[in-house]
């Protein structure tokens, strides 16, 4: 039944009003309105977004960002994909300096932020409690997804931020097939059909961040790995 829900969208525009309106997870949609009520003290003037948050970024993309989910009092408050918290600090400063968006910040919806030749999203669109979707909830995002991944067409390079998203979008890549996931490791880089390549990264989430297990060159490392086979392709396709 909730397979049949999930395919009444044909078109990237159609996905984005679908998951606005979703209200699949009981257990999100309860979080995310309380997190929206109960404000915490930094951010008690401002009126949280508090749905769940759609997919941002150009349709023509080559690279492809697919996170965890929205964050309690990111984009759960402003609305948009890493818009607002320290893990979107980072991301959105990667992006930046290697020439997927045009500033290196993002606190607010319209702060004038714009991806250039970059889409972003993520395995669930609903900010979950301690940022640990369950199981039933990914299943429930899978198709929104799979949707994507299968519509960004000219998607040549995904950048899976943590091994949930990796492994998610894993699944979605070699699905029918009999092709062993790799074990997840920051900087791993598979091939893919359809001349795409997944790179793994740890997610930049203060978890991670702030223990040093991922740090600015980690980071950026895997950003340029991106840049630099998506002007490749580039360039061969110019040939």
């Amino acid at each position: 039944m909730l397979e049949i829900e999930y395919n009444r969208f044909q078109t990237l525009s159609e996905l984005k009003s679908k998951v606005l309106k979703c209200r699949l997870c009981p257990r999100l949609n309860q979080w995310r309105q309380n997190v929206s009520r109960n404000k915490v003290p930094r951010f008690q003037n401002w009126e949280y977004w508090g749905k769940p948050v759609p997919s941002l970024g150009e349709t023509e993309a080559r690279l492809l960002v697919v996170g965890l989910a929205p964050a309690a009092h990111g984009a759960n408050r402003t609305g948009r994909m890493f818009t607002g918290d320290r893990s979107g600090d980072w991301l959105y400063q990667g992006l930046h300096q290697f020439r997927f968006a045009n500033q290196p910040q993002s606190s607010k919806m319209n702060d004038g932020l714009k991806l250039i030749d970059c889409y972003i999203t993520a395995i669930i669109h609903c900010a979950p409690p301690s940022n640990k979707p369950t199981r039933q909830e990914i299943d429930n995002c899978h198709s929104y997804l799979d949707f994507e991944l299968n519509n960004l067409k000219n998607v040549k390079i995904i950048l899976a931020l943590g091994q949930l998203a990796f492994e998610n979008t894993w699944k979605i890549l070699i699905k029918n097939t009999k092709v062993k996931r790799p074990k997840f490791q920051h900087g791993l880089e598979v091939s893919i059909h359809n001349d795409r390549t997944l790179i793994a990264s740890f997610h930049p989430s203060q978890q991670n961040t702030f223990t040093g297990k991922l740090t600015k060159p980690m980071f950026n490392s895997v950003l340029a790995r991106a840049r630099k086979l998506i002007d490749d392709s580039r360039r061969t396709s110019l040939k």
